[in-house]
């Protein structure tokens, strides 16, 4: 078995799995080494399954709508073990269908744990036995092992869930504790209600969302405790005991919450353990790997991209990071990952997306008198006949000086999917003037955008 190539990667998430195929569609010999499922945490624990529990969950909004529009739906029940069997089985065609992807591309997969025996060879290892079952030499070593979630360190706390075992249970509880603030707090919390358990939910600060768009964190707050979600502001859990399905949560409140599962959604950090570093040279600093704008570490020939790297940790980030890392290193391309406008979204319900500068944001850097902010608030059609949920917040950031558009803001339905379209045109520089020249299509919430006076 050939045990040499040019790129060794590892980690075959979405990052490790588009430098892989890229490097080897330009003619590179790759390996690819993981000890889990292909795919990484977008495909196995994250957006992916974390989107089609979301589908599910909306589904009961419907269901309750239903009666306006005619549809009488009697004894609605929720199975959630059905949900979640069904998920798992979709992440399993998926790990299917990238390992065949994989082979198709002519990228060999070594299915392991890989770590540095120096800053040329990785030593491929069983974690259950430490047996050594491969060693593999590479040209240049690519680390895209991504993150993993971060669990407090208190009392109690290997009692409580992180995102990743969301999708390896077999039901969800009756009723949970979530620790967070950020979006796969706000997330789960809104699926969860969604599909009928109780919900709690803990934040240390004063508002959800931090650093996301404050009248759209706003407006999601509401929206979550209309749904009965009950959120407790400059709270935090201190302590947990009891047993699992049976806990007693206690905070720095001084209140004790009983419950059957406790989330923790307290943030993410790079998955360094296990891939002795120390023995490559690769300079970790506050526990990430230190890259300059090619990716690259300060061992000339390893590089590291992804949520290792503690940039901007979002799939379609390591993506591109990944494939500009083949174009520059065996393709022709001397491109850079450009940061700038980059979309993100909360698959809350509603939804919230965002491409741009907020408005709190425009006002630090420019000044609130050279902006202009624009928006639109209104109920959607889709619950005009209900006359329930949510409004939905269209919002405009433009900078008074040249006319261009700043940031463009919304929460409501498909907003992520109208954000991503809208994000082409600040790309390109769209001014005010260009959305306002722009004619709408009708009816739709996205011609909100162009209709803004």
């Amino acid at each position: 078995m050939k045990s040499s190539f040019d790129l060794i990667v590892l980690g075959a998430g979405s990052g490790g799995l588009a430098a892989a195929k890229k490097a080897a569609s330009y003619g590179a010999s790759v390996a690819i080494v993981e000890g889990d499922l292909v795919g990484g945490t977008c495909v196995i624990r994250g957006c992916v399954p974390k989107k089609l529990l979301v589908c599910g969950s909306s589904l009961s909004e419907s269901f309750l709508s239903a009666p306006s529009y005619g549809f009488d739906f009697d004894n609605l029940k929720i199975k959630s073990e059905f949900l979640l069997a069904n998920v798992r089985r979709e992440v399993q065609r998926l790990n299917e269908l990238h390992e065949n992807f994989l082979n198709k591309a002519r990228v060999k997969l070594f299915k392991g744990w890989g770590e540095f025996k120096n800053s040329n060879c990785v030593v491929i290892k069983n974690r259950k036995n430490g047996e050594t079952i491969n060693e593999l030499y590479g040209e240049k070593i690519l680390i895209a092992v991504g993150g993993r979630p971060k669990r407090p360190n208190i009392e109690g706390a290997f009692l409580g869930w992180t995102s990743d075992d969301m999708f390896l249970l077999k039901s969800f509880p009756k009723k949970i504790t979530i620790v967070g603030a950020g979006y796969i707090a706000c997330e789960f919390a809104c699926i969860l209600q969604g599909l009928g358990v109780e919900v709690t939910q803990l934040v240390r600060g004063d508002r959800i969302l931090k650093g996301f768009d404050f009248e759209l964190a706003s407006s999601l707050t509401e929206a979550m405790k209309n749904k009965a979600i009950n959120l407790n502001f400059g709270e935090n859990v201190s302590s947990i005991k009891g047993t699992p399905g049976s806990l007693i949560i206690s905070t720095n409140k001084d209140r004790e919450f009983h419950s059957n599962g406790l989330l923790f959604a307290t943030g993410r950090e790079p998955f360094l353990e296990g891939l002795k570093l120390e023995k490559s040279g690769v300079e970790i600093f506050k526990n990430k790997i230190k890259v300059d704008s090619e990716s690259k570490t300060n061992i000339s020939n390893i590089f590291a991209i992804g949520d290792v790297t503690n940039r901007i940790n979002l799939t379609p980030v390591a993506i591109d990071e990944g494939r500009k890392f083949a174009d520059r290193n065996y393709g022709e391309s001397d491109h850079n990952v450009n940061y700038d406008l980059v979309p993100y979204a909360v698959f809350s319900q509603p939804e919230i997306a965002s491409v741009g500068i907020t408005e709190d944001k425009a006002i630090q850097s420019i000044g609130g008198d050279n902006i202009k902010v624009y928006r639109s608030i209104f109920r959607p059609l889709s619950k005009s006949l209900p006359k329930t949920g949510s409004k939905c917040i269209l919002k405009l950031i433009v900078d008074k000086n040249n006319n261009k558009v700043l940031g463009c803001h919304m929460i409501g339905d498909n907003a992520s999917e109208i954000i991503q379209m809208a994000s082409i045109s600040l790309m390109l520089g769209a001014k005010k003037s260009d959305f306002d020249n722009t004619m709408a299509l009708h009816p739709t919430i996205a011609e909100e955008f162009v209709t803004m006076i």
